[in-house]
């Protein structure tokens, strides 16, 4: 009899939501352990390739113990679609863009292919000719790498990733191309680049440059000469600047890359998958997967002390390797070129989730010399033990085709069946399903508030934080309703210093203890670590400068850093004559009694009310700071209705809101609008959409909500909303902006290069 599969309550919503399998009508068809047996199943099939009397069964049942234990969990695209018509296995692409006409256009036609299947991309740019050049067949002028990613991200837009999400890309470009300061600048204000995550590739060269304050040159990729040159120092810093502000770009350091590269005869690496952990060659794939660290330790014998379990994590990481070299055979690959490619080098990687969780169960600071050393010790284990078990499959089964002439081709090497075997990626979804920390990040928030659209809102507490708290004797609903206003312990009075020390969140660790931790890990890494330097948002330039600098120093592969709040200061404060205080009331432009909104406050509190209307149901949140009420924003049920009508409803609502109107004065202008779809139905309460919105204002004045505390009973909590808006009041197009998740308006974390929900499992990176 199989064992019952423990799934918290969040993790059984996202596999709903995002990885069973539907009927046409949106039926579910499978439970969480069918879709783990239909994967277990899947992969296992592979043994027959390798000897047709392989005991099939048995593996189907070591890799479904595997996963329904928690221990390990393949990227996204595996668990949806393995075993289903689809069959696109991985998550990861890079393409190459030639340069010509042909090439840019072959392409986008083979993204917009890979996005359909499930997969995200990464491109180069870095072959295009400079904008202004000659085109010698036309006798026009070149547009540019910049224009030609405009093209690639209206396409990314035109095609639905898989049917339910637009395709991620990751768009590279050489310092020492000659549009690099356009590159660099290119999303600071620009929508037209929505659906990338951009990144520099800096040349060592270049960072020499940079550390001796001179001048480096510019190259024109087609005709390779120096078309110019420019000091790298003000380069690095515009590149600090712009990441300071929001983000991007990120940083990748190319010659380390490719100095790594396993297969240098077979081509060099020029780009990366969309969060910047898989450097692959062009039309290469690569297929991930993680193990749950979480799961990987045991209590010591006769003591309440825990330990790493090594001989339970060896076991994973062999069976997970042979899992992982399994997908590669049974993928159904959206081009014939990918597959190709993909099998010659037979590339995997192996990676982790629940660092944080396992430094908290061994009673270990994240922001600790301790934490640095077990990271380096643990990957040191995985990646060791990862290379034992490729080179058994390659004893098995042969080593990957391009072994000759790779940097394991030489006496006394290894002989592998896979060039590389372990990748540190983000985790967001596959973590909530074992309700595990993401990657190596540190613990983003101890309690957050999950949304649920027909109750309340549920506050969610780190399992072992709960635990512990209850242990020790100092768990209570005061507690609760603290660590969820605040995400961390600190400054709460009533916490012992020992367990604050231990349960850090991502945001009481300073960024160098961020960057050593990435080192760590990536020095016993074959590919790149993904992870995202959290800074408090009055960290300084010159911060993220030295975080830049340290990570080059310290051997990282590429950086990633997000500035608490930036990219909503930079919505905030666009096309604003000067920078407005947070708390400030709105300010009259000159003489024109023009009114400018007072920028959204950080945190604001508020109540979601579920709201019958003749389309269905309209969800309405409405939020308040110190000021009084700040903003509106709806959410329309599956039923239908007019969306962009309410939407464009409660933008302007919370314009006039923070512009300082009068709250009665709005409710009196809502309440009363008629709308024939609901006074058509007997026995509504509301006239129309914004009937509903005036009447959900006029209720909310200094009203509580009730969340659930996870034991049944009820509390009164105000709920903290996180939404984006700009001064209009409009959302941001660019899901880089969004503190608030699109599909259910829970917490956005910033993880690994990319952003997650952890309430629904929104990922805009898969």
């Amino acid at each position: 009899m199989e064992k019952k599969l423990k799934l918290t309550e969040n993790a059984v919503k996202v596999l709903e939501r995002r990885y069973l399998k539907k009927d046409e009508d949106g039926r579910l068809v499978e439970k969480p352990e069918d879709m783990f047996r239909r994967v277990a199943k899947t992969i296992a099939q592979a043994e027959l390739n390798y000897d047709k009397n392989a005991d099939v069964k048995r593996i189907e049942e070591e890799f479904y113990g595997m996963m329904t234990r928690l221990e390990f969990m393949p990227n996204s695209p595996t668990l949806m679609n393995a075993g289903r018509e689809l069959g696109q296995l991985s998550a990861c692409f890079v393409l190459p863009v030639e340069d010509s006409m042909e090439g840019i256009f072959d392409a986008i036609k083979q993204a917009a292919l890979i996005h359909k299947s499930g997969g995200g991309t990464g491109f180069s740019f870095s072959r295009l000719r400079p904008k202004g050049s000659t085109v010698r067949s036309t006798g026009g002028v070149a547009s540019g790498p910049i224009s030609f990613m405009k093209v690639f991200n209206s396409a990314t837009e035109a095609v639905k990733q898989g049917g339910t999400r637009r395709g991620a890309n990751m768009g590279i470009l050489r310092v020492d191309h000659p549009d690099i300061l356009e590159f660099i600048r290119c999303k600071r204000d620009n929508k037209d680049i929505t659906n990338f995550n951009i990144s520099v590739a800096l040349t060592d060269e270049f960072m020499k440059a940079v550390e001796e304050n001179k001048d480096y040159n510019l190259i024109d990729p087609h005709t390779k000469k120096i078309t110019g040159s420019l000091n790298a120092r003000e380069v690095f810093n515009l590149i600090v600047e712009m990441a300071w502000k929001n983000g991007e770009p990120g940083i990748i350091f190319i010659d380390r890359m490719n100095e790594f590269n396993p297969t240098p005869k077979d081509g060099q690496i020029e780009s990366t998958n969309p969060c910047g952990e898989q450097p692959l060659l062009p039309y290469e794939s690569c297929n991930l997967g993680s193990i749950n660290l979480s799961k990987m330790v045991k209590k010591e014998q006769n003591s309440s002390r825990w330990a790493v379990d090594y001989e339970k994590l060896k076991k994973t990481v062999h069976l997970a390797v042979r899992f992982l070299d399994n997908v590669i055979d049974v993928n159904k690959y959206p081009l014939k070129i990918i597959e190709e490619k993909t099998k010659a080098n037979r590339k995997i990687g192996l990676g982790v989730m629940g660092f944080a969780d396992m430094l908290i169960r061994l009673g270990i600071p994240y922001n600790s010399e301790a934490a640095v050393t077990t990271a380096e010790e643990i990957m040191k284990f995985i990646n060791c033990e990862s290379k034992k078990a490729s080179e058994s499959l390659a004893i098995e089964r042969g080593t990957f085709p391009n072994f000759e002439g790779s940097i394991f081709d030489r006496p006394g090497g290894m002989k592998l069946r896979n060039a590389t075997t372990t990748t540190i990626a983000p985790t967001g979804s596959i973590s909530i399903i074992c309700g595990a920390s993401s990657g190596i990040e540190p613990v983003f928030a101890l309690a957050f508030e999950r949304h649920v659209m027909d109750n309340d809102r549920l506050v969610e507490v780190h399992p072992i934080f709960q635990e512990t708290a209850k242990e020790r004797g100092f768990y209570s609903d005061e507690l609760l309703r603290k660590v969820a206003e605040r995400g961390s312990l600190k400054d709460i009075d009533f916490i012992p210093e020992d367990i604050k020390k231990v349960f850090v969140t991502a945001h009481d660790v300073e960024p160098e203890w961020h960057i050593r931790i990435q080192a760590a890990f990536q020095k016993y890494t074959d590919n790149a670590v993904s992870k995202t330097v959290n800074f408090p948002n009055e960290a300084t330039k010159e911060d993220v400068k030295k975080v830049y600098l340290m990570a080059y120093k310290l051997g990282c592969k590429g950086v990633t850093i997000y500035r608490d709040g930036s990219r909503e200061e930079q919505v905030l404060n666009k096309g604003l004559a000067q920078k407005q205080g947070e708390n400030d009331p709105p300010k009259q432009e000159g003489g024109s009694g023009k009114l400018t909104p007072r920028p959204r406050p950080n945190i604001t509190y508020g109540n979601t009310e579920k709201v019958k209307i003749g389309c269905g149901n309209l969800y309405i949140t409405v939020n308040s700071d110190e000021k009084g009420i700040c903003e509106v924003f709806t959410n329309l049920g599956r039923a239908g209705g007019c969306p962009s009508q309410s939407e464009a409803t409660s933008r302007l609502i919370s314009l006039a809101l923070r512009s300082g109107i009068e709250v009665k004065s709005i409710v009196e202008q809502l309440k009363g609008i008629r709308c024939h779809s609901t006074i058509r139905k007997k026995g509504l309460k509301v006239l129309s959409c914004p009937d509903a919105i005036g009447r959900a204002i006029e209720r909310c004045i200094g009203e509580k909500i009730n969340i659930s505390n996870g034991n049944g009973g009820n509390r009164e909590l105000m709920s903290k909303i996180y939404p984006s808006e700009d001064e209009t009041g409009c959302l941001a197009e660019d899901l880089s902006f969004k503190t608030r998740c699109p599909e259910c308006g829970g917490v956005i974390e910033h993880e690994g290069g990319c952003i997650v929900c952890r309430s629904c499992g929104y990922s805009k990176c898969g």
